[in-house]
């Protein structure tokens, strides 16, 4: 019974293994970036993304008020609350935090536990409680500032939007967005007209040769573009439209032409033959047969080789390293990201994973709306 037509494999649960197994790998990455993005620069340093909804220790730093210091039994006495200093006060903004050590240097601030009566020496006496409370002894008058705490506390967990407001509004973001859009809608459109019509000549068309070029385009899938670069920005120069649009217009399409004439001159040959030989019989000209009936027919493979060059003009960094000039007005949101929020902010990671998701937002988008048409597309001609 096992090999009747119709029947569920009995490895069906194998196959449910492995998808939801590629979901989560694809999709773990992307929430950890997400959530990340909304997190506090310390706390993710301090945490995994995993962690956002707990508590986590940091160390800071805070000053001893001394404005309302006393003079008791002949020393003076510093008293308040950490929690209330300026320089940490944003930090516990909610008013929760519980201190677990403190110290007076920076080089061990968990030097003493919480509650625990210190001498600094001189004299000095320092003790922090758990609540933030603190009390500072001194044998002489105290100076024109108060002593320095450092203290780790454990701080509730942060969800800003300042990482959003700090990337979008960057200087030249919006720009950088825009310019990103110029490069990729063209460079999109351009490579399917014209492999959509060299797809339908070698799927369709008789003509000397027609076995070669097929053999081409599949030998050119795996020519790796970086051999390219320089020759293409020679020829680029040399014609005049190097380091411009029209530039990684022209590199855009060449570098993706190869895939999309062979995604869509394999969809268009498993077409009925029936219906273009029908519609040649009817007088129908090629051009007509291919805009009339071909072309409509040709949807799902032509969207789904669109999600593959949207995807990779709209995330790509080093064509338009090559092909765009190096001015700020220029730049794409990938370089922009790159040059500067990468280059001056290399260590705010939740700058970063702001900027990442936000140039993923729009591919994401992309995807999804169309990912049904990509499944189509990929396996056309797979069963005659």
């Amino acid at each position: 019974m096992d090999n009747i037509a119709g029947s569920k494999s009995s490895l069906s649960w194998a196959t449910n293994i492995a998808v939801v197994f590629m979901v989560l790998v694809w999709l773990v990455p992307t929430v950890g970036l997400l959530v990340s993005s909304f997190r506090d620069r310390d706390q993710i340093s301090a945490s995994g993304w995993w962690q956002a909804p707990f508590s986590v220790e940091l160390t800071f730093r805070g000053r001893a008020d001394i404005s309302s210091a006393s003079q008791d039994g002949g020393v003076y006495v510093a008293e308040g609350n950490i929690f209330e200093d300026p320089e940490v006060q944003a930090a516990f903004s909610s008013g929760e935090g519980a201190v677990t050590a403190f110290g007076d240097s920076g080089r061990n601030p968990t030097e003493f536990p919480a509650g625990e009566v210190a001498d600094l020496g001189d004299g000095e006496t320092l003790v922090v409680n758990g609540d933030g409370s603190y009390r500072f002894t001194s044998a002489e008058e105290f100076g024109n500032r108060g002593p320095r705490i450092y203290f780790a506390a454990s701080t509730p967990p942060q969800f800003t939007l300042d990482n959003y407001r700090n990337v979008l509004t960057a200087d030249n973001m919006d720009r950088a967005f825009i310019n990103t859009l110029t490069v990729t809608i063209p460079a999109t459109i351009i490579p399917i007209l014209i492999a959509a019509f060299a797809a339908y000549a070698l799927a369709w068309m008789q003509f000397p040769g027609r076995g070669l070029l097929i053999a081409c385009v599949v030998g050119l899938l795996v020519v790796p573009l970086q051999l390219a670069l320089v020759p293409m920005l020679n020829l680029h120069n040399t014609v005049g439209i190097g380091q411009s649009f029209v530039g990684i217009w022209m590199a855009h399409t060449a570098f993706g032409m190869p895939l999309a004439i062979y995604l869509l001159r394999n969809y268009m040959v498993g077409l009925p033959r029936d219906i273009i030989e029908c519609a040649k019989v009817d007088g129908a000209t090629d051009f007509e047969v291919f805009t009339k009936i071909v072309l409509p027919l040709s949807f799902p493979a032509l969207a789904s080789f669109a999600i593959f060059q949207f995807l990779w003009t709209w995330n790509d960094l080093l064509v338009a390293k090559v092909f765009l000039p190096s001015a700020d007005e220029s730049k794409v949101m990938t370089v922009k990201i790159a040059d500067d929020l990468l280059g001056s902010r290399g260590g705010d990671w939740g700058i970063l994973a702001t900027a990442a998701f936000v140039s993923i937002a729009v591919p994401l988008v992309v995807f999804f709306s169309m990912q049904r048409y990509l499944v189509r597309g990929l396996l056309a001609g797979s069963v005659k």
